[in-house]
């Protein structure tokens, strides 16, 4: 195959893979607020009360569960929460209360929730929390890159019509399945190495990698180092190829590792060589 300009396909990196979903997860947003659902409602009861403090005694020795609720309320996520003034430490847990409940009243006060509810700032909690559980999976971001490859490079599998996919599959498998020896890179069968996909076309058996870099970091030269001994180590191995999806800017800090690996390894693409046709290419008849 025609030997590739490197510097020429580095240029075409990106920065981000943002797919649609990729913002907001919104499904894992609705089912968070689902969980909390029945006690938000129940905690509705005080917007506009005019003795919040009488009415969340009430209610929340009434009803002690809504008092896992409120963490959501400020936008955090755990139930044990931290807070010091010249009143002294505390550390509130909403899960199973350790405070007597004046405790709790005093936290409602001091972090302006008893004031957001008898005020009319908000007229319903639970959107409240919808709204609130939005920001907290923007967090959830930086996470989503690595998984939103996999579903773009299981996109394209799917589209590329191959007969056989696997997501998930081990050496063992492979060898099993196919009857071919892959124990050169499992350190002789001591490791139990898992491919991102493995795709059966042409009499050939490809086991594919997947990862997208969004930053830096050490993680990246140890990736490069271990793609390209995989590479050398099944290229002898009849019927057996490795392929490298890779992308993202993160890659900038470690392009000379990239470069070596690129220089050696037949199959290492990126994203724009996907959306030009790589896969059939490998894959098509």
């Amino acid at each position: 195959h025609m030997k590739r300009d490197f510097n020429k396909w580095f240029a075409t990196f990106r920065s981000s893979i943002a797919t649609y979903s990729y913002y907001t997860d919104f499904n894992k947003v609705f089912e968070h607020v689902d969980a909390l659902k029945i006690e938000l409602n129940i905690l509705n009861s005080l917007i506009g009360s005019k003795n919040i403090v009488t009415d969340f005694i009430n209610l929340t020795s009434r009803y002690p569960e809504t008092l896992k609720c409120i963490p959501l309320l400020i936008a955090v996520r755990q139930l044990e929460i931290s807070a010091t003034d010249e009143d002294g430490s505390f550390i509130y847990n909403f899960k199973t209360p350790n405070h007597n409940i004046s405790q709790y009243v005093i936290f409602m006060q001091k972090t302006g929730l008893f004031d957001l509810l008898t005020n009319h700032i908000i007229n319903n909690l639970v959107d409240y929390a919808l709204g609130v559980e939005v920001g907290l999976d923007s967090n959830g971001r930086k996470n989503r890159g690595g998984t939103t490859m996999e579903l773009l490079i299981e996109n394209y599998i799917q589209r590329t019509y191959v007969k056989e996919s696997y997501r998930q599959f081990g050496i063992k498998n492979i060898q099993d399945k196919w009857n071919i020896d892959l124990s050169s890179i499992s350190n002789n069968g001591k490791s139990e190495k898992r491919f991102d996909f493995v795709v059966y076309a042409n009499n050939t058996v490809f086991g594919i990698e997947t990862n997208f870099y969004a930053s830096g970091g050490s993680k990246l030269n140890e990736t490069a180092r271990s793609y390209k001994s995989i590479s050398e180590a099944t290229k002898s191995i009849n019927g057996f190829e490795f392929i490298w999806f890779t992308d993202g800017k993160g890659w900038e800090s470690a392009r000379n590792n990239l470069q070596e690996t690129f220089d050696v390894m037949e199959h290492i693409y990126n994203i724009t060589d996907l959306e030009n046709g790589i896969m059939n290419t490998i894959f098509g008849k």
